[in-house]
């Protein structure tokens, strides 16, 4: 029976295609009982979607499926592969179909590599319902489906299958696999080696099937796996939601203060093939915007680290990157430095453009000094503390900010605590100015 099997040209994932929505496997969320689409299967009114999550985990099968179940004609195009030509074309023969008294479903896998006018060629289609419109995309939507098309269609999330809705795949495969037999070590290394993707799954059981058939052997085990299975690369787009999704984890869990969280996702994303430079200028940004001056080691320790990088490359230099992250996860957090940035670069760029106060100018000429330039202007370092008590550093016509605040963590400590006695001081000038003035009035 294997021999009959492995002869046929039709791939395992193809032959194993649910027929029904019962024989589907995971997705439980959307199709589970009382769910949106299991709804939608019951009720019988179809309408335009998105159908968005990771490769290999059916979203081809949902509508074919749903083109099966309620008998559209269906249409299937790439985007990686069709243009505008394709597209008049499905939509010529939808119109078709639709004259005969059929609808059609247009099933558009890759959707989000269709350029803007692609998208919007489907516009007046879909608003007329002329056809179901669904579209397959590893993309988040938000970012890749114009908001034109976004807003006439539902988005489905679907989910990558978990072990145990792989191990009810592999069982399924096995139903139809003869007399081959795989071993519990065996069966746990394939789950594994498919990381959420039931396609991926489906192709490695085939492929040791072939294996097996050349070998003469009917039991797979670990050791067998070894010596056939391919490496298994992890499912990880270097530019789409699952990398900005795992870099945000990386920083979360730094800002967290959980060393082996970070350490996690650190190796998560070295694992997917993402460029170690990005991540040295990613942990470097870290340490400024978590930690700041509540451990200015931080910065250093992540600077010396992009450093080492840069000298060691691959893979002994990610070392240095794996200590920066644990450093900064282990350090006091403070997002002082980062918010008084932000918040003052949003009152400039709000702000009329105010004059520098005369004593805070340069003076470079004699005519300048003789123009009252840097007039009154008090040098720190000859003040008392080394600090001119009450002086001002804003223009003259805006009120005093602070943008600034510490934290009470780390080094920002003991910044707080000078800043607070250098505010004692102002206090203490300008009432002693203050009583001045009254005593000049009242000579006068």
């Amino acid at each position: 029976m294997v021999d009959t099997i492995l002869n046929t040209t039709v791939p395992l994932a193809e032959r194993l295609r649910p027929k029904s929505i019962d024989a589907v496997i995971g997705q439980q969320h959307l199709l589970g009982q009382g769910k949106p689409l299991r709804i939608l299967f019951e009720g019988g009114h179809l309408h335009s979607m998105i159908l968005w999550g990771p490769p290999g985990i059916g979203k081809t099968t949902l509508a074919r499926l749903m083109a099966n179940t309620f008998k559209f004609n269906f249409i299937a195009l790439s985007a990686v592969l069709s243009g505008m030509k394709e597209i008049r074309d499905a939509v010529e023969s939808a119109q078709i179909q639709l004259k005969q008294g059929k609808k059609t479903i247009v099933f558009v896998d890759e959707v989000h590599r269709f350029n803007k006018a692609q998208q919007d060629a489907f516009l007046p289609y879909v608003e007329s319902g002329m056809f179901i419109f669904v579209g397959a995309t590893t993309e988040n939507p938000s970012f890749e489906i114009n908001s034109a098309l976004l807003s006439r269609v539902s988005v489905y999330l679907l989910k990558g299958f978990s072990d145990t809705e792989l191990s009810e795949m592999l069982d399924r495969a096995c139903t139809v696999l003869g007399d081959l037999t795989f071993t519990d070590a065996a069966k746990k290394i394939l789950i594994d080696s498919a990381d959420g993707d039931g396609r991926k799954l489906l192709n490695n059981i085939e492929s040791v099937m072939q294996f097996a058939l050349i070998k003469r052997v009917k039991s797979i085990d670990d050791i067998f796996l070894a010596s056939t299975l391919t490496e298994n690369f992890r499912y990880f787009d270097k530019s789409g939601d699952v990398f900005y999704n795992q870099i945000s984890a990386l920083q979360k869990s730094v800002r967290g203060s959980s060393p082996d969280g970070a350490m996690y996702w650190l190796c998560r994303m070295l694992d997917g093939g993402v460029d170690p430079r990005y991540l040295a200028r990613r942990i470097l940004r870290m340490a400024w915007e978590d930690i700041g001056l509540a451990d200015p080691r931080a910065a250093s320790i992540a600077l010396d680290a992009a450093e080492t990088y840069e000298r060691l490359g691959t893979p002994e230099g990610e070392l240095a990157l794996a200590q920066a992250v644990l450093y900064l996860a282990a350090a006091p957090k403070s997002n002082a430095g980062y918010n008084a940035y932000n918040e003052a670069r949003a009152f400039v760029s709000k702000d009329k453009s105010r004059p520098v106060p005369l004593h805070l100018c340069n003076v470079p000429t004699r005519l300048m000094k003789n123009s009252s330039y840097a007039k009154n202007y008090r040098y720190a370092h000859n003040e008392p503390n080394a600090y001119a008590a009450g002086e001002t550093y804003f223009p003259d016509d805006l009120p005093l900010q602070q943008w600034y605040r510490p934290v009470q963590r780390g080094l920002e400590n003991k910044i707080g605590e000078k800043l607070s006695r250098l505010k004692l001081l102002d206090a203490d000038w300008l009432s002693a100015k203050k009583v001045s003035e009254i005593k000049a009035e009242n000579k006068n």
